[in-house]
């Protein structure tokens, strides 16, 4: 059993307090992960806005307490409170990880623009949010990131023509089954996409009683010999009030033998024989939990 560990850090709190936490719990248990970096302003306070626009949004925070998860200060970025750049805050943060041996990706500049506009942006427009993005990076880890994990799982024929042209190695945009090539209508992207397979805690903590514990169990029993997984979690969660959860969950899954791998790792891997991997559409839907839609993975069609 093969399982990727993909680590989102959408907020500057994720960063400061999230991401040391779990570098210490993923080191004890020599654990390699890939993390993703929002590295713009931080405007979460903004999100707020989706009880207009997303159904069951204003459900999802209650049911997963997000005021008391991400606190008072996160809640009220970019609207009361200034949003801060979180690059700014990166500098020494960035080096430590990749000094503890863990790949270091893009989640973006804005995290919440790109969450809730990327369907309605221009190509302009995405490679403004790309660029900072990689230019950030850049000036701290003094190489260009060479992945990149869409906010929200949100991807469009255009941003995904700009990370292509961007020379990313892959991608991690959607949900789905599987590594694929993906395909908007009749336009296909040849950027390697590695969707998240498995749901995320803030997707079902909560319902029907179910807790941060049961939801654990949950993915350790999905996991299938022969079929690598990729499991999404958020340093504002698991690096937070279910870390101790989440560390025991790593300490179940090692005991039954489960290998872990950095996607970046998987990628190389995948590419030394392209022909072999499908090629996929990529479609709008949503899934049990998350409010609003999501990019996902369509049926596969033949190889490439």
């Amino acid at each position: 059993m093969r399982l990727g560990l993909k680590i989102d850090v959408d907020t500057l709190a994720g960063l400061r307090r999230g991401v040391p936490v779990l570098v210490r719990v993923l080191g004890q248990r020599r654990i390699r992960a890939s993390f993703f970096v929002a590295l713009g302003p931080d405007n979460s306070g903004r999100a707020v806005f989706r009880v207009f626009r997303h159904r069951g949004f204003f459900q999802k925070m209650l049911r997963t307490r997000a005021p008391a998860v991400y606190g008072l200060k996160t809640i009220l970025s970019g609207t009361v409170l200034p949003a801060p750049i979180i690059s700014k805050y990166a500098a020494d943060i960035l080096p430590c990880l990749e000094d503890a041996g863990h790949e270091v990706g893009l989640h973006g500049w804005d995290h919440v623009r790109w969450h809730d506009g990327l369907l309605q942006m221009s190509a302009e427009d995405v490679k403004k949010e790309v660029n900072c993005a990689q230019e950030a990076y850049t000036h701290i880890l003094k190489h260009p990131a060479r992945s990149f994990a869409a906010p929200g799982w949100q991807a469009s024929a255009v941003s995904r023509a700009v990370l292509a042209e961007a020379g990313f190695l892959y991608a991690s945009d959607t949900r789905g089954q599987g590594p694929y090539w993906p395909c908007f209508g009749t336009e296909k992207n040849f950027l390697l996409e590695i969707p998240t397979t498995l749901p995320t805690l803030d997707e079902l903590w909560g319902f029907g009683g179910l807790s941060s514990q049961d939801f654990f169990q949950l993915i350790a029993s999905r996991l299938i010999r022969g079929q690598p997984q990729i499991f999404t979690v958020h340093a504002e969660i698991e690096g937070g009030p279910c870390l101790p959860q989440f560390a025991s969950f790593l300490d179940q899954v090692l005991a039954q033998g489960v290998e872990f791998f950095a996607l970046e790792d998987w990628a190389r891997e995948l590419l030394k024989d392209p022909q072999k991997i499908p090629v996929a559409e990529v479609c709008q839907g949503r899934l049990p939990g998350r409010a609003g839609t999501v990019s996902r993975q369509a049926g596969q069609e033949a190889a490439v």
